[in-house]
Order: structure tokens, then C-alpha cells, then sequence
């Protein structure tokens, strides 16, 4: 076994505190995020007079939470919800990325096919769901179908276009290359053109982990009546409005803590591969 020389140790221990560096402050951005949110809210219940009927604090949906005697019962249901919502939003999640992934490469792969593909995607994004949703569920029922097409649709156009940015950006120099020791097209589109769209690829995960959370909730009120997405609106219309507020708020830090799971798992795998982050 080779031994590690100085110079492969000092960029070891450069990378491995890059990437500390890059994670604390991911963490302390979230944190202060969580604080601004936290900030406008109150700001927000006391600007506009809400009722403290209809608008609740921070300290009272805690209360609502932690301590009143059914305390423990709603956080049991709200752990069961957002279970559901969860498979849900994986779901979506899986079936918009697989998607946007087949057609960037179908894209950069064969151009005259783009003016068929980016136009249909783009009529995808731009048609409410809410609109779309009856004629769907005619078509495919209310069961997980439903809930992968429509959250699929939230994710699809954005996670779309910067794949194929990133698919695109390889050089003219290293396609050349490839080509001059016998790859073909296909080969320089895994071989170089993946590698180089990493960061699109991680920027497009993190916008579709949000975005599938909130296909599921759409799908979930508008189709299958299951879910945190059903469970809100069926609060609401019965005005119990606490359990709104509790509702929102946890599925408020789910997307959060995603969306910080999500850049945590994107540093570590750029700074194996000595890459950067994109900005989202």
C-alpha cells in the first residue's frame, strides 16, 4: 500500500475543512432563516390586527403542540399525516427527477427534438394544477398515480432546465477529446457531460424537494383526501384553526429541513469530487 505523502494530507485535511466550513454555515443560514420567519410572523399578526382566533403566535401553536393535555394525541395524528405526505412527496419527488433526467438527456442528445419537449413542459408549469386536476384524476383515479403525476408537474419544467444547462456546459476542448479516442456522442454525454452537470443537477434537487412537498399537498387536497394537504383544509373548514396553524408550521420545517438535508448532501458529494455548489 502506497504511503499518503504530505501533499495528499494537507489537501485531504483542506478539503475536509472546506467542507465543515461549508456545512456550518448552511446551518447557521437555516437558523437565521428559521429566526426571520419566526420574526415576520409576529410582525405580520400585528401589523394587519389579525384576530387571535383566526391568527396564532409561535408560543401558542408550541402550546398547541406541547402543552395542553391532547397535546401528545395531535402530534401522533401529525406524525401520521406527515408520513403520508412524505411517501407522497418522495414520490413525486422520484417521478420529476427521473423525468427531467430521460428528457434533458433526450435533449441534448438529438436538438430537433427540444422544440417538442421544452414547449409541453412549459405549458405543464404554466396551467394551475387546480385546473388540471379533474381531468387527471378522470384519467389515472386518485390513488398514487394522482399524487407522482401532479407533484412530477411541480418539479419537471426547473429541474428541467438546469439539467440541460449543466448537460451543455461541457467544452468544445474535452468533447473533442472524447470523440478523437473513439467515444461517440452518447459517451461524451455520460462520461463528461454528467460529471460536469453535478451542480445543476444538485441545484435542481433542491428546488424539486420543496416543490415536490408542495405538488403533494396539492395532490392531497385536490385528489386522494389523505395527507397533511387534505388535513389543513378540512381544519379549516371546520375552524379549528390552532390545528391549522400546527398543520402549516410542521410541514413548514419538513420543507426547511429538507431543503437543508438536501445542500448538506450536495456539499459533501461536490467536495468529493473537488467541485462547488450552485446558487438556487
Amino acid at each position: 500500500m502506497s504511503a499518503l505523502l504530505p501533499g495528499d494530507l494537507g489537501a485531504a485535511t483542506g478539503r475536509t475543512g472546506s467542507f465543515l466550513r461549508s456545512v456550518m454555515r448552511q446551518v447557521a443560514t437555516m437558523a437565521f432563516v428559521l429566526v426571520v420567519v419566526v420574526l415576520l410572523w409576529i410582525a405580520a399578526l400585528r401589523v394587519w390586527d389579525v384576530s387571535p382566533y383566526v391568527g396564532k403566535t409561535p408560543a401558542e401553536v408550541w402550546t398547541s403542540l406541547f402543552g395542553e393535555d391532547d397535546s401528545a394525541e395531535l402530534r401522533s395524528e401529525i406524525w401520521t399525516l406527515l408520513g403520508q405526505t412524505l411517501t407522497d412527496a418522495g414520490i413525486g419527488f422520484a417521478a420529476g427527477m427521473l423525468t427531467a433526467i430521460l428528457l434533458a438527456v433526450v435533449v441534448v442528445r438529438y436538438r430537433m427534438l427540444e422544440g417538442a419537449v421544452m414547449p409541453v413542459a412549459l405549458v405543464l408549469q404554466t396551467v394551475p394544477l387546480i385546473a388540471l386536476a379533474p381531468i387527471l384524476i378522470l384519467m389515472v383515479g386518485r390513488g398514487y398515480a394522482i399524487v407522482a403525476i401532479m407533484s412530477a408537474i411541480v418539479v419537471l419544467f426547473p429541474a428541467l432546465v438546469n439539467i440541460v444547462v449543466g448537460l451543455r456546459s461541457v467544452t468544445p476542448q474535452m468533447r473533442d477529446l472524447v470523440l478523437v479516442y473513439g467515444g461517440s456522442p452518447t459517451t461524451v454525454l455520460l462520461r463528461v457531460g454528467f460529471p460536469s452537470a453535478l451542480p445543476a443537477l444538485f441545484a435542481s434537487v433542491r428546488i424539486a424537494v420543496p416543490g415536490s412537498l408542495t405538488g403533494a399537498l396539492l395532490a392531497e387536497w385536490l385528489a386522494t383526501g389523505k395527507g397533511i394537504g387534505y388535513a389543513v383544509v378540512s381544519a379549516a373548514n371546520r375552524s379549528q384553526n390552532a390545528r391549522v396553524w400546527a398543520l402549516v408550521v410542521v410541514v413548514t420545517l419538513t420543507a426547511l429541513l429538507l431543503y437543508l438535508l438536501a445542500q448538506l448532501v450536495e456539499t459533501a458529494v461536490l467536495s468529493r469530487f473537488g467541485r462547488t455548489a450552485t446558487s438556487a
